[in-house]
């Protein structure tokens, strides 16, 4: 028996976790038409979770959202999120175009996840309490009965994917080629690039070095070609 993980068995899938807010259709559909024989199973977590997928081995990879500890792991950051306050329909901050923390001084704040975030948002539009999330996750559990506002200066947060250090899954590279925008050919077909380029100015070399015809070729041609009328 050796130790550390092992190589994934054919037809296993690469098993991407991601926390609420994050989505992750289009890198999916991108590596479908990639990796055809080759399955991908997303699997929604809470951010609670998001490093314990990884760790108990339920996912391969994460999307997680920062900060995080990052002892064993590889990690990129991605992009940021704006945050916005959620607060009821009938707020007075429904009105502004954003709010400070100033404005929400006497907001009784809700905190997840003492609460799940559907059930925050259920306590919000019941008018006893107000959240803070990233605005990905405001649209991701929005009902017509709360409104987000963006939340003037506060820092953002962030979004990054994450996977063990001692992972051994080739595929891991090729995910995350995908999640960075590479196209296929970019890291297939760099090397051959240079070649094609190079064609053409060689072609055309060999065109200038063609030895010019000697004096009097002409004529030689236009008798020969008499000839061959002759006959």
């Amino acid at each position: 028996m050796t130790d550390g993980p092992a190589l994934p068995e054919t037809g296993t899938p690469l098993r991407v976790a991601f926390v609420p807010g994050v989505t992750p259709g289009k890198w999916s559909r991108t590596w479908t038409q990639r990796m055809p024989h080759d399955p991908l199973e997303l699997l929604p977590v809470e951010e609670e979770d998001q490093l314990a997928v990884l760790q108990d081995g339920r996912a391969d990879m994460s999307f997680v959202r920062l900060p995080v500890e990052r002892d064993g792991l590889n990690l990129i950051p991605l992009y940021r999120e704006v945050p916005v306050v959620v607060v009821p329909l009938d707020h007075p901050a429904t009105v502004l175009d954003e709010v400070t923390f100033d404005d929400l001084a006497d907001e009784h704040l809700l905190q997840p996840p003492a609460i799940t975030m559907r059930q925050a948002f259920e306590t919000i539009a019941a008018g006893t309490g107000i959240v803070i999330v990233p605005k990905s996750v405001a649209r991701l559990y929005n009902r017509k009965d709360v409104v987000a506002v963006p939340l003037a200066s506060t820092p953002e947060s962030q979004i990054g994917l994450a996977w063990p250090t001692d992972a051994t899954d080739t595929r891991i590279e090729t995910f995350i080629g995908i999640v960075r925008g590479r196209t296929e050919r970019s890291s297939r077909d760099a090397g051959a690039a240079v070649p094609q380029k190079d064609a053409t100015p060689q072609r055309s070399k060999v065109r200038q070095r063609r030895p010019e015809r000697p004096a009097g070729s002409r004529s030689g041609r236009s008798g020969a070609s008499g000839r061959r009328r002759g006959r």
